[in-house]
């Protein structure tokens, strides 16, 4: 593993997120970087770690497992970033931080469930802004009534919402997907629902995190442009 080559991607990635945040008028430190570990080894992980990075996100709870074990001696905040099957809510609300992936109702659901007692779940709500049949979420048209029933969940915390935009060649193409989840967000805290805050956008990854970026995002998800050449 070449660290010298991953001290110099993170470099990158952290100018690039300061200049969007600069062409946005915006604080970087309102910005999270989510290292995506998905395909990455634990050792690789291991450098990001001592590079400075401590979110890390994953995608399947299995592979996540075998990470967190080998890296138990470092202080990360795990975030789930893939699609979580019900089956796997028990894991999941003992596993994560943050789950980026609430979906749906069931499977808030699940996770409420699961939850041991007087345990709260930290959960981003999953929006299909795009509407595209292969990208997992709510549907964009339907979001705050999905909300209000998952805020009923008496264990579920609503910290903010994700969404995936399509795979484009210019991040342009996906800048009305990051803003319609921007306005979404503000609609939602108008509506002032109980322990729903819209505390995170987590939107953005290698190829259109700047975009979302100048669009309000907290939480990129990157990995590609990290592990590149390492």
């Amino acid at each position: 593993m070449n660290v010298s080559k991953l001290e110099s991607n993170l470099e990158d990635v952290r100018r690039r997120m300061a200049a969007a945040c600069a062409r946005a008028g915006r604080d970087p430190s309102e910005v999270r970087l989510v290292a995506v570990t998905k395909t990455v080894t634990a050792d690789a992980a291991r450098a990001l770690v001592g590079l400075g990075v401590q979110d890390l996100g994953e995608n399947r709870v299995q592979e996540a497992a075998r990470k967190q074990e080998s890296l138990a001696d470092l202080d990360i905040r795990w975030h789930m970033i893939g699609h979580l099957q019900t089956n796997k809510a028990r894991d999941a609300v003992r596993m994560f931080d943050l789950i980026h992936s609430a979906d749906s109702e069931r499977l808030a659901a699940a996770l409420d469930r699961r939850a041991p007692e007087g345990h709260e779940v930290p959960v981003l709500v999953q929006v299909n802004v795009s509407g595209e049949e292969s990208k997992f979420g709510v549907s964009a048209t339907v979001a705050i009534d999905e909300l209000r029933r998952i805020a009923d969940l008496p264990a579920i915390r609503v910290q903010g919402l994700m969404t995936m935009a399509p795979f484009v060649d210019d991040a342009e193409q996906v800048r009305p997907v990051f803003v319609r989840l921007r306005r979404l967000a503000a609609e939602v805290t108008t509506l002032g629902m109980p322990r729903v805050e819209m505390k995170h956008l987590s939107m953005g990854m290698t190829q259109d995190f700047e975009v979302a970026i100048e669009e309000g995002a907290t939480l990129v998800r990157i990995g590609t442009a990290l592990f590149r050449g390492v």
